[in-house]
């Protein structure tokens, strides 16, 4: 079962707009070296659907070498298909709101023709396609599929009901960030968090705090990386992460592609302002 922390790598570009290899390399290894059990390569906040073919495969051969459990997003057959990896991000179908049973279908053809493991990733203020916890457990009864991305916008019914009873050999890894603690504490698995490129270790130590009961550790870190977390998604994911990580000297530009734009330096400033205030806490 996959548990612990896993980094959703943004892409790095340098100034003349290409992908900054040597950059997402030792994002990569920082990342590891913080306590993060595995990598994501190509999911939203590596911004793929901006990334041409070539670029993608670029950043899925970097990431590959690194040697460490790589769950990569993959969200059809095509692209399944070739795929050498510990799983692959697979959302939800967006827009078309096919239903329950639609998504069930469609992920259990999915699951069928991949090569690998599928963790599906459940958004729903992104696809507009909500699951009630008896959607879930269908979904984790699929041959091959094994957890989910659980990112409902916060601690929703169908959520608590689902940790409530969750399915055996199933991994519900978070993916709110600043909702990681609670879901923690209800008995989520670990995470897949954008927010753990800023101090990967807290929020490592976080999942194991939770995972061994540590729950006079885990309270108030919980409650610091919210503050953290909420801060760096002030403005569309990655922007504010990119912001911070061009002012620690990590990449060699904030730049983000269309349809995104940069991070206001005020949101910037304030996220950077509230890593400095936490690291003296």
């Amino acid at each position: 079962m996959l548990t612990g922390l896993y980094v959703p790598l943004i892409t790095p570009f340098d100034a003349s707009g290409d992908i900054a290899v040597g950059a997402l390399t030792r994002l990569a290894h920082d990342v590891l070296d913080g306590g993060a059990a595995g990598l994501v390569a190509l999911g939203t906040t590596g911004e793929p659907s901006a990334l041409t073919p070539a670029e993608r495969a670029t950043v899925l051969k970097t990431l590959t070498a690194t040697g460490a459990p790589l769950i990569v997003g993959a969200n059809d057959a095509a692209t399944l298909a070739g795929l050498d990896a510990t799983a692959a991000l697979t959302l939800v179908p967006p827009f078309v709101r096919p239903g329950e049973d639609g998504v069930v279908a469609h992920l259990s053809a999915l699951a069928q023709a991949s090569p690998v493991p599928l963790v599906v990733y459940h958004v729903p203020y992104r696809t507009a396609q909500p699951l009630t916890v008896e959607a879930l457990h269908r979904i984790a009864a699929i041959p091959n599929v094994i957890g989910v991305k659980l990112a409902a916008g916060g601690i929703d019914a169908d959520t608590v009901a689902l940790l409530a009873d969750p399915p055996e050999d199933f991994a519900v890894l978070g993916g709110d960030d600043a909702y990681i603690s609670p879901l923690l504490a209800m008995g989520a698995h670990g995470g897949i968090l954008a927010s753990a490129h800023i101090d990967t270790g807290s929020y490592a130590d976080l999942i194991a705090a939770w995972q061994s009961g540590d729950t006079a550790r885990a309270r108030p870190l919980g409650h610091r990386l919210a503050r953290l977390s909420a801060a760096l998604f002030a403005e569309p994911n990655p922007t504010v992460v990119k912001g911070v990580l061009h002012a620690q000297g990590r990449i060699p530009t904030p730049h983000v592609r269309l349809p995104l734009l940069p991070a206001a330096a005020a949101s910037v400033d304030a996220a950077l302002s509230r890593t400095l205030t936490d690291s003296r806490a």
